[in-house]
């Protein structure tokens, strides 16, 4: 209480403000006009900022300490430290307004100044103040401070550009947002020509590393190369944007929007790259592999798998790792990312809990894609279906079923339940033809017949390396024939099956005893006792029955 009682007095009595007790505030403007509102810090500046902005040259002054100047220079200083002190302002500063004093005594911290903010000024920083002083009827006003006025210019010097001196009064007006005319023709103009610009250096820079990739053995640098385009040109754009907004000496909020997209750009374009890369590198790897490994099929699907694993798996982690980026850059999201992390505990444990499955499934995706029980383009059985492995996610399998179908299965299926892998090693496999014959038939001329078979037909199926024919089983009435033979893959094993059951059904027809017989036999012996003519008598069931000679059974 004592110290606002003595800071009254001091302001009352003590010419330590330059304005002596009975004295006008800038005596050379004369009386302000009725719109001069300065009774509050919030209203003064307000009302600066308005007046400035509107070109008023009638009310400018009237907001600063002029009175250390001479009183005929007060009015055309007053207008070009006030233009001057508007473009540092709103170059350096944005103010709240809800921190800024709404009462005429101001901050109750001190009666005499309102602090505004700090400007850096050379090494140091250079207080923005607001000045408790007695106006032209002795009512308290607050002015922009002695001390603040004697640093515009050097301000000026620092923050502003004896650009926005030059230019035309229309070209000076705010109107929409925070930026003036000649800002939104800056901005429209420097983009148009840092889009041009990076354009043009993207083409220069492509054809000078198009020269110097051609001088390497490596095919890395091939991908690196091609990756490039595009994403190249649009971050050369975001830090050209970025920079030429400075000399438009923007605004605090203006700059920060204009950094913000330019930050987003810089931020799509390095994930595009990384993502376009990664698909370069894999086609590479993969046919480099194929180029070295010559028709080692089993290698060539296994890396195919691990590149469609790993690649998933680094796509999504650059998708999650850019879309963070992207919304970190907001401070409302950041809250949100700080709030998340100080209940990390509680949050990992009920996501864990609920997304359990999910991260389960994942896991198995990295283990499958590691292990590798199946690769693309495999020949499996699963849930009694017969198909190749088209496509491997991080969460599923998709199984093109030999009818076109697919049939999608959990990541988890192939690590908990078996199944039939036929291509796991190889994709040459075995295929038989099991077929019922008589017991007189060939089988020597039925060995003869497959290979005239796999020689002929099917030499565009046979691979050349197994054939062969074996009595496998036998029943009362037939035997079991089964015949082996061998193909590339199991597509070709299917047709030649096909062909060669079709053949030897075909060549067993022919044959006097190929196909199974069913088989009866009958006793006959004389009798006296039979009459030589008339019907034969009914013998007994399970009776042999006579007949005499000369005549036959009926």
């Amino acid at each position: 209480m004592l110290r606002h009682l003595a800071l009254t007095l001091l302001l009352l009595l003590a010419p330590s403000t330059g304005l002596a007790l009975g004295s006008v505030l800038n005596e050379g403007l004369g009386e302000p006009p009725a719109e001069v509102d300065r009774r509050t810090p919030a209203a003064t500046v307000a009302g600066f900022l308005d007046a400035t902005h509107a070109r008023d040259s009638a009310r400018m002054p009237h907001y600063l300490w002029l009175s250390h100047l001479p009183k005929e220079k007060q009015r055309e200083e007053g207008e070009r430290l006030a233009l001057r002190l508007m473009f540092v302002l709103d170059r350096t500063l944005w103010f709240d307004f809800s921190r800024i004093s709404h009462e005429p005594q101001g901050d109750a911290a001190d009666a005499l100044h309102d602090t505004l903010g700090r400007v850096a000024l050379g090494r140091g920083e250079r207080e923005i103040r607001l000045r408790k002083v007695n106006g032209p009827g002795g009512e308290p006003v607050w002015v922009f401070s002695e001390d603040t006025v004697r640093a515009i210019d050097a301000l000026f010097e620092e923050h502003g550009s004896r650009l926005q001196e030059s230019l035309p009064a229309f070209l000076l007006m705010r109107p929409f947002w925070v930026l003036e005319v000649w800002q939104w023709l800056g901005l429209v103009l420097g983009g148009a020509a840092a889009a041009a610009a990076s354009r043009l250096l993207e083409k220069l820079g492509l054809r000078v590393g198009a020269r110097a990739v051609r001088l390497t053995s490596s095919g890395w640098d091939d991908q690196v190369f091609s990756a490039g385009e595009g994403p190249l040109r649009f971050t050369l754009l975001a830090v050209m944007a970025a920079l030429g907004s400075r000399v438009l000496l923007l605004p605090p909020p203006a700059q920060h929007a204009v950094d913000l997209a330019a930050r987003s750009l810089a931020i799509v374009s390095v994930a595009w790259f990384i993502l376009r890369f990664l698909k370069l590198s894999a086609h590479f790897l993969e046919q480099k592999v194929v180029s070295n490994s010559g028709a080692d099929v089993g290698r060539v699907r296994g890396l195919r798998t691990q590149l469609v694993v790993m690649r998933r798996i680094i796509e999504a982690a650059t998708y999650f790792i850019a879309i963070s980026l992207l919304l970190l850059q907001f401070e409302a999201v950041r809250n949100v990312g700080v709030s998340l992390l100080a209940s990390a505990g509680i949050a990992g444990l009920v996501i864990g809990l609920a997304a359990q499955k999910s991260i389960s499934t994942l896991l198995a995706g990295i283990q499958l894609s590691i292990t590798q029980p199946v690769r693309i383009g495999d020949t499996v059985i699963v849930e009694n279906e017969w198909g190749w492995i088209e496509e491997i996610t991080l969460t599923y399998v998709v199984v093109k079923v030999w009818d076109l179908r697919r049939l999608v299965v959990p990541m988890s299926h192939f690590l908990d339940k078996p199944f039939q892998n036929w291509s796991k090693v190889s994709p040459e496999i075995l295929g038989t033809v099991e077929l019922y014959a008589d017991y007189k038939t060939d089988v020597a001329a039925v060995r003869v017949e497959l290979a005239r078979i796999l020689q002929n037909e099917g030499r565009e199926l046979w691979d050349g390396k197994v054939q062969g024919v074996q009595v496998t089983a036998c029943t009362e009435r037939a035997m079991m024939l089964r015949a082996l033979v061998s193909a590339v893959d199991s597509g070709k094993a299917w047709d030649l099956r096909c062909l060669v059951r079709e053949k030897l059904i075909a060549f067993l027809q022919r044959q006097t005893h190929g196909l199974p017989m069913l088989r009866t036999e009958a006793s006959l012996a004389p009798d006296s006792a039979m009459p030589l003519v008339g019907p034969l008598p009914a013998g007994k069931p399970g009776e042999n029955v006579v007949v005499p000679p000369g005549k036959r059974a009926g």
